[in-house]
């Protein structure tokens, strides 16, 4: 697999002016390690033994930070996905329209998968299997949605329906343009997100205005906040989903 693409590859460093702990340090070399294991090996060929030597540890010294190879993978999911997402965010904070700030994180959400088929294929392949990660970015798609909503800019009758459009389109077009699926991915992408629009309640005319905007660049430095740390496995069921999209 190709090295990380930007802006992912900063989601094992500290924000700016955060001092991370040693346990968090080593939770991230973890982390990291499991990147190289994956990348090289797959899913299926990553053990914890293998992230142990990559690492330079002993496997105790894992299993002191994850109970299983499950837990291991699930932070990593959650660790991609909220770094994504952050970095998306970060881009769009001084635009104010919601209409266009949702369709900014759907471009992003697509734009991995055109800069980095085998790192959305695999974000795709955790996601799957650790849903949370996502609901952890929703709360972010849905307040754009709001604020569409109180701006007049969207028009839905069931916000939780309209939630789901965006994701369930989003992750099925990220996947078909992974695997080269889609001859020109820009068209498509446009296409697409201009009818997630109209099904939001935008005019065909706003729809494509919107999608003409160009996108903002992503920072040259992580966020001053530090991600939220992901959960634990053991702590998945039961438990309301955090925040995030």
């Amino acid at each position: 697999m190709p090295p990380l693409p930007q802006p992912l590859a900063r989601f094992l460093l500290p924000g700016e002016g955060e001092r991370p702990s040693k346990r968090d340090r080593t939770r991230r070399q973890l982390l990291h390690a499991t990147v190289e294991v994956v990348a090289s090996r797959g899913v299926a060929g990553t053990s914890i033994q293998e992230i142990a030597r990559v690492a330079g540890m002993a496997p105790g010294t894992v299993y002191n930070h994850f109970s299983t190879r499950e837990e291991i993978f699930e932070a990593l999911a959650v660790a991609l996905s909220t770094t994504l997402n952050e970095r998306v965010v970060q881009s769009y904070q001084h635009i104010e329209d919601g209409a266009q700030r949702m369709s900014i994180g759907m471009r992003r959400f697509l734009w991995l998968a055109e800069e980095s088929a085998p790192w959305a294929l695999l974000l795709i392949q955790l996601a799957s299997a650790y849903p949370e990660a996502i609901e952890l970015i929703k709360p972010y798609s849905r307040a754009d949605l709001r604020m569409a909503q109180a701006q007049g800019r969207f028009h839905v009758a069931d916000e939780e329906a309209a939630i789901d459009m965006v994701f369930g389109t989003c992750m099925r077009a990220q996947a078909r343009i992974a695997q080269g699926e889609v001859p020109d991915s820009a068209a498509y992408v446009q296409a697409l997100l201009q009818m997630v629009l109209r099904g939001l309640g935008m005019s065909p005319a706003d729809a494509a205005e919107v999608m003409a905007r160009p996108l903002p660049p992503f920072a040259t430095h992580a966020p001053t906040e530090a991600a939220p740390a992901p959960r634990r496995a053991g702590a998945r069921a039961g438990r309301a989903p955090g925040s995030s999209a």
